[in-house]
Formats: structure tokens, sequence, C-alpha cells
């Protein structure tokens, strides 16, 4: 290797520094790579829980009729995956890989503010333990589906005032995580390392930070004055009093649009380290992707209306709203094609990071054609709330954000705990989950062609063909994530397997590569020394 951190810098005083046991060093954890852990590990279980939702929708999709839930339960279990997956589930993940990752790809010794990372951890422990618990409130749990528009969320029971209270907790836990982000990449980088060197991951989540932070607060207006319409007399949303229900959609939607980058800017930030090292090639037109994620950021804020096609808007608006969707695909084009520039005539090989970044490419472009024929007005009018924006949607999400996800998590986990994990089992999961993704959607485009509606507990004859099939999809798929945590997450964390080297992929590049595996609990606590490039130390 051309350049080794001498031991001092690598193991940063481990003997002066015990590293806390048992409990406390979780409750009380302030180091990054403790904080990262928790995130990934708590949002494995909200997905575990939101995936159980999923299951109960499917089952009852399955074949026509009623069969195991009436539809005032089917309603609930629709809002409370939307909102467990999305608040619970992605956004943690991707807190847990920007904690684990960006200290050690910047030289950083930590987080800029360890005990505020610390604080913004455990406040979503309440916050889902409330979310999850809304069901066995008096109603039930929230039902208004997890836009939660009004007028349906000033009829709903208690449940909806915990919902709002953990909707609350959980901004504000994104709020100090997105401040500690930004800080510590803008003041806490090794010295040598300039804005334009860092790797693409830190860009990704600097960018995504500033989303979050704009947009939050708009989310915490909006539920903010749906309570004060239930309980202070207030009429924000209620025309009876002179209110506006789709004045709710205007302010949800300008949180919600931009929230739907939040929950890919990190993924694309993943596959821009994964491609490279598989390709063995530097990452192509790094400066474009890095204006390209900006460009997304920006147009984000533009285009929120897009969701509200059918709510009489004027066709002045329409248009705007249409083309400048439809300019979001360029900075996005941009993106694809410097990934597959990047793997052109490189020398690639296809272990699980690279499987995983490879199906995201492909399924994610999907996403993104369905998305584009969603941005035009007269097809949207006819497509809206049908399961091809279900389709839509889930491609972008699941194919995007989670298989993204994957690709991190194979990539980094040797050195995250120091052991390699199984390749076979890897592509097991890879292909499990692939295929039976694909089964589950993939049918729901000509669900929603044929005029299927959304968030129903029934449907007539005509839709069971597909509907049987997705049902049998969403369940493999489920289980491949069982066989996931069971098969590759466990015997890693476990230790079992053989010990990973400190670079387990030749075309590594980044400071992460340059500590040993696992990465110990202190490192970089003198800045490393980097060469021009700023992904190797000058030992």
């Amino acid at each position: 290797m051309s350049a080794v951190l001498d031991h001092h810098d690598a193991h940063g005083h481990d003997h002066d520094h015990h590293a806390p046991t048992g409990w406390r060093r979780w409750v009380f954890a302030t180091n990054h790579k403790d904080i990262g852990t928790l995130y990934l590990l708590f949002s494995f279980v909200m997905l575990m829980i939101g995936g159980v939702l999923a299951l109960g929708i499917r089952a009852e999709l399955f074949q026509p009729g009623l069969q195991l839930v009436n539809p005032q339960l089917f309603n609930q279990l629709t809002t409370m995956h939307g909102l467990i997956m999305v608040f619970g589930a992605i956004m943690p993940a991707f807190v847990g890989f920007a904690n684990w990752m960006i200290p050690l790809q910047i030289g950083a010794s930590d987080m800029a503010f360890a005990r505020m990372n610390n604080f913004s951890f455990w406040l979503m422990i309440p916050a889902a333990l409330i979310l999850a618990g809304s069901f066995f409130m008096p109603g039930g749990a929230p039902a208004a589906g997890w836009t939660l528009y009004a007028p349906l969320t000033l009829q709903m029971g208690p449940s909806m005032d915990a919902a709002i209270f953990a909707m609350h907790i959980l901004g504000a836990s994104s709020i100090m995580g997105s401040i500690n982000i930004i800080v510590t990449i803008l003041n806490m980088r090794a010295p040598g390392m300039t804005l334009m060197k860092m790797p693409m991951f830190c860009w990704t989540w600097l960018i995504t930070a500033y989303l979050l932070i704009a947009v939050m607060p708009v989310l915490a207006g909006a539920i903010t004055m749906t309570l004060t319409d239930r309980h202070f007399g207030t009429t924000f949303f209620n025309p009876a009093g002179g209110g506006d229900p789709v004045m709710y959609q205007h302010i949800f939607w300008f949180f919600g649009h931009p929230e739907v980058y939040i929950m890919i800017l990190p993924a694309f930030g993943i596959v821009s380290q994964v491609v490279p090292a598989f390709s063995r090639k530097k990452l192509f037109g790094y400066a474009s992707m890095v204006y390209a994620t900006g460009s997304i950021a920006i147009l984000s804020f533009v285009v929120w209306a897009h969701h509200m096609f059918t709510t009489g808007m004027p066709v002045t608006g329409q248009l705007f709203f249409m083309y400048s969707t439809m300019l979001i695909a360029v900075p996005t084009g941009v993106k694809i094609f410097n990934w597959i520039a990047t793997m052109w005539k490189g020398s690639m090989t296809f272990e699980t990071p690279m499987l995983w970044a490879v199906g995201f490419i492909f399924v994610f472009t999907i996403g993104g054609f369905t998305g584009l024929i969603l941005s035009v007005a007269p097809i949207d009018i006819q497509m809206q709330d049908t399961y091809y924006v279900v389709a839509h949607f889930h491609y972008v999400l699941v194919a995007g954000s989670l298989f993204a996800m994957f690709s991190g998590i194979y990539y980094w986990l040797p050195k995250w705990t120091g052991v390699m994990y199984s390749e076979t089992r890897g592509k097991i999961h890879f292909w499990w989950s692939m295929i039976s993704f694909n089964v589950t959607f993939f049918p729901m485009h000509f669900l929603g062609l044929a005029g299927m509606p959304r968030r129903y507990a029934d449907y007539p004859m005509q839709f069971a063909d597909f509907n049987m099939i997705a049902s049998v999809g969403a369940f493999f798929f489920g289980f491949a994530q069982v066989y996931f945590f069971l098969a590759v997450v466990l015997p890693a964390m476990m230790g079992k397997g053989e010990p990973a080297p400190q670079k387990p992929w030749e075309g590594a590049e980044g400071l992460e590569w340059e500590v040993p595996s696992p990465a110990p609990f202190h490192t970089f606590e003198n800045p490393p020394k980097l060469d021009a490039t700023a992904t190797k130390v000058i030992g």
C-alpha cells in the first residue's frame, strides 16, 4: 500500500481512552461510530415494522373481497407504513451512514457536536414508540394517508395528535443531525482536503443537510396548523371557517418534494463511491456530479405542485410545474450517464456492493422514467392516486434509497466489523431481492394504467391476477430482508468470517481505507497529512 497511517494516528491513544463497556457505551454514546451503528440498527427495526404493515396491506389485496382487515384498519396500515418507512427507516439509515462515514472520509476525529449527536439519536426512540403505539389508542392509528391531508386529519381520533407529536420530535432530531453534519464537513476536514476533493458521499450529505434544515420546519408548520385546527378553534384548513384544505397540500408538498430528494441524494453519494471502486477508475465527471446534486436540490423547491394537478390548478400553474419537473430529469440524467461512463472500459468486477449499485442504476432509472411520465399534467390527471403512482415511488424509494443502502452496507461492512461477509449469501440476497421487488411492483404499473385506485381495501375482479402476483412478490421480498439480517449482518456483528484486510476492495479510494479493519474506536486524533488527490495519507 502506497501510504499507511502511523500506528499513533490510526489507533489514537486507545490505551488512554478506554471505550466504555456494557449498556453505558450505547446509552451515553458520543463516538460517531457507535451512534452510526445505533442509527442503522434502529432503522432496520423500523424497516421490519413497516414491512410487516406492508405485508398486511398485500395480504388483504391478495384477492378481491374483504379478507383480513376492514377498510378503516386497511387505511391505518397504509398510513403508518408510509410514515414509518419514510421517517423511521430510510432517513435514519442515511443519518447512520453519515455518522459512520463522514468523519472517516474527511479525516475528522469525530462529529462536531458529539453530545448533540447522542441526543438527536435518542429522540427517535420515544418518537418511534409513540408512532407505532398509536395503533393501540382509541379509534386506532391515523388513517389519513402518510401525507396527512386535511380535512381527514381534522376528523381523526387522538392517535392523530400522537402522530403529530412524534413527527415534531423526529423533525427536531433531523435538524440537529443536519447541523452536526454541516459543521463537521465545513470545519473539520483534514488540511489539504478542499471541498472539491471531498468524496461524493460527503457532498451529497452536505446538500441533503441543507435541504433538511430548509424543509423540516415547513412540515412542522403544516402539522401544527392541523393541531390548532383540531383543538384550538383555528380554521386554517376547515372550509366552514373560511379555511382551505388545498392550502395544506401546498404547504405539505413544499416540504414533501425536497423530502424525496433528501431520501435519494445520499443514495447517489453511496453509488458514486461504489461504482468507481469496482470499475477501478476515477468517478467520471466529479465536478459535474457536484453541480448536478446542487441543481437537483435547488430545483426540488419549485416542483411541489406536480402532486396537485387534480386540485383545479390554473393551466398556467400546471404548465410551470410540468416544465420545472421535467427539468429535474436533466441533472439526474447527468448522474446516470456519469456512472455509466465510469463503468465504461473499466476493469469491472461484480462483488455484492457493485451488484447492488448496478441494480440500483437500472431500477432507479425505471422509477425516474415513470416520474417523467407523471410530470406530464394530462397523463397525471389520469394516473393520479392510482397504483401507477405507487409503482413509481416504490421504484424510486425501494429500488432507489434501499438498494443503494444495501450497496453501502456490503461495501463498508468489512470496515465496520473487521470481517468479510459471505459473498455467496450477499449475492443470494441481491438476486432474491431484485427479482421479488420487480415481481411486486412492476405489475402495479399495469394496475394503475387500468385504473385501480390506491388506498382501497377491495377491488373488482379484473384487477385480481396482477394483485395476486404483487402480493406473492411482496412476501418473498420481505423474507429476503430477514435472510439478509440473519445470514449477513448477524454473523458480521458476531465477528464470524474471514478477517477483513485494511482495504478489502482493490479499486477503493478514500481515507476510510487508511485505517485498520475494524475501524478503531478513535481515529484521526491528529489530522492526517494528505497527498495531492486527498484520498491517501502521506506516511
